[in-house]
């Protein structure tokens, strides 16, 4: 394939993910009330503490034209989200183009499973947000106030989702390197400290706060579901190798001897004349 071909099947994978986040960012500008109220769930809890220590914590919006911006932001994530799947199945169409045969059972493959680990992820991001949003406003000294702007406060909470949701897809992308030929689960288990250190680093990314204990329970999940994906790694490695070696012998019949290696292969060295 040219680069322009590569370039030409980029844009149609871009252009049909659009489409897609385009038309579930419809529901959202339906639905904004509804979804706004879940985006700001999360925040009432360091409300709630900055009251208890005599502060206020308050959502503003600094402009005219900021509750239009607002609105189209909350649609544009909600089609994010929603059309998971779709952008989802694009980008392995277009990143695995080696598997040729295959490539459309993998497609599918990897998009009915990372579309629930992302949302997972997002989801998991979504429960640890009131204790991260309560220990970064809790820094605040007791003399000064908090005025969050809502287009800010809009932007954190979508970093942080969409940072938790690859998270989750991490795994399944080594998964798929290794369907692919391209990973081995020697070499993945080869990488076990930077996995675990990195997995760690995602938990203090999701417990701002330093505690040990909710570090460790944050990084847990990535963490098994790293370890998962090798264990899926090995079994799919040996099955690779049982593969190979029953086609190196399939060229025999059941009562044919195969020929023996030559002598130099033999266990003792070459044969002596």
């Amino acid at each position: 394939m040219t680069l322009y071909e590569h370039l030409r099947e980029l844009q149609v994978r871009l252009f049909r993910s659009a489409i897609a986040i385009a038309v579930a960012a419809v529901l959202g500008w339906i639905y904004y009330k509804q979804l706004f109220d879940i985006i700001t769930a999360p925040i009432q809890p360091a409300v709630d503490a900055a009251r208890a220590e005599g502060r206020e914590v308050i959502l503003a919006i600094g402009g005219v034209a900021e509750a239009l911006t607002l609105k189209l932001q909350v649609a544009g994530v909600t089609g994010l989200v929603l059309a998971a799947p779709v952008w989802l199945y694009q980008l392995w169409r277009y990143i695995a183009p080696g598997l040729r045969g295959n490539e459309r059972k993998w497609a599918y493959l990897f998009v009915a499973t990372a579309t629930p680990l992302f949302l997972g992820g997002v989801a998991f991001g979504y429960a640890v947000m009131p204790n991260m949003l309560q220990a970064l406003l809790g820094l605040t000294p007791d003399s000064i106030q908090n005025i969050v702007q809502v287009d800010s406060y809009l932007s954190f909470i979508l970093q942080v989702l969409v940072f938790f949701g690859i998270g989750f897809l991490v795994p399944l992308i080594f998964l798929m390197l290794n369907l692919s030929g391209i990973l081995s689960a020697r070499r993945f288990f080869g990488w076990w400290r930077g996995l675990v250190l990195g997995s760690f680093v995602f938990g203090a990314v999701a417990t701002p706060t330093g505690d040990p204990f909710w570090m460790t329970m944050s990084a847990l999940p990535l963490l098994g579901l790293l370890m998962l994906s090798g264990g899926l790694m090995a079994i799919v490695d040996a099955r690779r190798a049982r593969k190979a070696r029953n086609a190196e012998y399939a060229q025999w019949a059941d009562d044919e001897a195969s020929p023996l290696p030559p002598d130099d292969d033999l266990e003792g060295g070459p044969s002596d004349q």
